[in-house]
């Protein structure tokens, strides 16, 4: 009978099958009609409590709607402004600024690449057009060694900008 009482009186919250074994309980038979009339009371009471607030609530937003009319802010502003702070809320991680900072670099480094094979390749044709009014045969121009060192050029262009994205995309992982 204690072990009962002291259950009564647990102030920790029904959790599981206990608040199903609650909610399907019926307490009427339990009730006297005093306590009953006073729970319809108090329930009224709470419903009409919850549509006041309502309304308040709806009150305080047609307000608020007026306030920003009045201030000419509008739906567009405010997504304008959401965005904008988002953006360099973003801008400011570290994640970005790391991945800023690396495609920086790799664009710098793309950026010489191709330059040096455009000086080459200028470089190269103007030595070829020697070369084809010289020699027309393209198994000689092939073998020549203008040609050949300009391959050269470019598999170690090509090469190195390989290794350097392998290089970044590894740091990348590892730092993750």
């Amino acid at each position: 009978m204690e072990a009962q009482a002291q259950g009564l009186l647990e102030t920790e919250p029904l959790r599981g099958r206990e608040e199903d074994a609650v909610a399907s309980a019926d307490f009427s038979s339990i009730l006297s009609e005093e306590e009953k009339e006073e729970l319809k009371a108090e329930l009224v009471q709470l419903e009409d409590e919850i549509t006041t607030l309502r309304q308040v609530l709806s009150a305080k937003e047609r307000h608020l709607i007026e306030i920003k009319q009045k201030l000419g802010m509008n739906l567009m502003n405010e997504l304008k402004q959401n965005f904008s702070k988002s953006w360099h809320d973003m801008q400011t991680t570290t994640a970005y600024k790391k991945t800023h900072e690396t495609l920086s670099h790799a664009g710098q480094k793309a950026t010489a690449a191709f330059s040096n094979v455009g000086t080459a390749i200028s470089k190269k044709f103007g030595d070829m057009s020697y070369s084809i009014r010289h020699s027309i045969s393209m198994p000689a121009m092939r073998n020549s060694p203008t040609f050949k060192s300009f391959e050269e050029r470019v598999e170690t262009t090509v090469t190195s900008l390989k290794v350097f994205f392998r290089r970044r995309s590894y740091e990348e992982a590892k730092e993750e």
